[in-house]
């Protein structure tokens, strides 16, 4: 019920001028013109070219300017059609086939499919007498380069990354995957935007029922506007009230394709650079993709250092206030009056000092990403270092916490996915609040808490703390650690029926006889 009064709110105009669209091509060119006129009227950018095939049989040719490749239609289209042996062509069958040297020409039989067609950028032509009209695939339009992701910069791994065009993103991952098993979808959603969004798969890895789910989701998206993956990525996810992600977004199609090949679904949406990979677990989001790269003893060195700073970023400010809030007799004498010695001039509690430099510290965070790329980095350091020895000189705050703000805010940046970084870190808030109020005790009810979440959450019906809670010990040597390769025989069992074993036995590398 609650599915039908959303869709309900949508205005009744919007929807009885989506539905006037389906009207059929007329055999009148009048008529169709008139038809598509009056849908963009007060459009300047919509062009209609009359002009006579052959000098005889009438025809219009409608493209939106900006979005069409000019110089093909003249060559392709206007210039041989314009020409007087075009005089013995009687229909559209032989327009396309004589005629139109286009790579890519389709019948639309509706007034809504030709305008889908010009917002895509493929130009319409109509003939006089003809009940059908040619799209043709004619677009172009100016697109970013393939660069490689800022957000997500490797020492070693693929350069590349996607960009705001749909065409070049499904290139890049049918270059990476080139088997047919991959699959694309097309799905259409925002009543003015009409966002193309694909969803990707490999037939054979991923569930079936996975699919449909994700499918199913996005088609009862009722919205006037799609102009960004965030807006599908709320819209679709599992309990939408908690903190931590449930979907994965990336920008680099060596991600998107590696999680691919584990049986995962894909979305890309037009007009972004960020897909969305679902399901996606806890432990995922503290995988890197450099992780894979590089040699497995170092990876796995480097997957353990980051969850133990991952632990630091998000408890050390408060097992810090809670030491010296109530449990000051566990600090070595030594270290006690020299942090009393340093607080002798603070006049606030140690609750407020951690509250007033984490709330600081991620100001001038925050101030750093929205100020221009030439100045932000320098801001933020310098704001950090200044102020926080303005604080201490003014006696505001001790050097002990400045320490401990400095260790947590280095720490959250070893965590590789910023949506998961940014849920830690508004974390760190209550768990500070408890430890000034209840001591240990305050951060072990928290971490209780937060364990229990955790393990309450699904992301399309994926546990999400898999493969630890359910335990699967035959997935945990991608997850504490990152296995060799060869080691590596089976992929994640997510969801239903999935394609067990990625490698042929016996891949260690060394003399044949001693392989397994």
């Amino acid at each position: 019920m609650r599915r039908n009064r959303r869709s309900s709110h949508i205005p009744a105009s919007i929807i009885q001028g989506q539905e006037a669209n389906h009207e059929p091509i007329s055999a009148s060119l009048s008529e169709n013109e008139a038809s598509l006129r009056s849908i963009y009227r007060n459009c300047f950018d919509a062009v209609f070219r009359p002009f006579s095939i052959g000098g005889k049989k009438r025809a219009q040719l409608v493209y939106i300017e900006g979005l069409s490749n000019v110089e093909e239609i003249n060559d392709s289209v206007l210039a041989p059609l314009i020409r007087k042996n075009a005089t013995d062509l009687c229909g559209i069958e032989e327009i396309i086939e004589k005629k139109i040297s286009a790579s890519s020409v389709r019948k639309v039989e509706t007034i809504a499919d030709c305008v889908a067609s010009l917002s895509c950028g493929n130009p319409i032509l109509l003939v006089e007498q003809e009940s059908y009209a040619l799209s043709l695939g004619l677009a172009k339009w100016k697109q970013r380069s393939i660069e490689e992701p800022s957000a997500e910069v490797v020492l070693r791994g693929p350069r590349e990354g996607f960009i705001e065009t749909l065409q070049t993103n499904t290139s890049l991952l049918r270059r990476i995957v080139k088997s047919p098993a991959l699959k694309m979808e097309k799905v259409t959603v925002g009543i003015y935007t009409q966002t193309n969004i694909v969803v990707a798969y490999i037939e054979g890895l991923a569930d079936q029922t996975l699919i449909n789910e994700v499918k199913n989701r996005i088609q009862r998206i009722k919205i006037d506007a799609v102009l960004d993956s965030g807006y599908i990525e709320e819209m679709i996810e599992d309990s939408p009230g908690t903190l931590f992600p449930r979907v994965l977004s990336t920008e680099r199609p060596d991600v998107a394709c590696a999680n691919l090949l584990e049986g995962r679904v894909i979305i890309l949406v037009e007009g972004t650079p960020f897909s969305l990979i679902v399901p996606t677990t806890f432990f995922t989001l503290l995988q890197s993709n450099e992780d894979y790269y590089q040699r497995f003893t170092t990876s796995a060195a480097i997957r353990w250092l980051r969850y133990f700073f991952t632990m630091i970023s998000l408890f050390l400010p408060s097992f810090y206030v809670a030491i010296l809030t109530f449990h000051a007799e566990m600090v070595p004498t030594e270290l006690l009056i020299s942090i009393a010695t340093s607080r002798e001039a603070v006049p606030f509690p140690a609750l407020v000092e951690a509250l007033t430099m984490e709330l600081t510290f991620e100001a001038l965070r925050e101030a750093g990403l929205r100020l221009p790329k030439q100045v932000g980095a320098a801001i933020s350091i310098v704001g950090a270092l200044v102020i926080g020895q303005a604080a201490v000189a003014a006696g505001l705050v001790s050097t002990p916490m400045v320490m401990v703000v400095a260790i947590t805010g280095i720490s959250s940046f070893m965590i590789p996915h910023y949506a998961l970084g940014f849920s830690i870190r508004l974390l760190r808030f209550p768990l500070v609040l408890l430890a000034g109020t209840l001591g240990l005790l305050g951060i072990m009810i928290g971490m209780i808490a937060i364990v229990v979440h955790l393990c309450s959450l699904r992301s399309f019906g994926v546990p999400y703390l898999t493969p630890v809670a359910p335990l699967k010990s035959r997935e945990l040597k991608d997850v504490l650690i990152r296995a060799p390769w060869w080691a590596m025989r089976t992929r994640p069992h997510l969801t239903g029926k999935y394609d067990k074993y990625r490698q042929s036995p016996g891949q260690q590398p060394g003399p044949t006889g001693n392989r397994d």
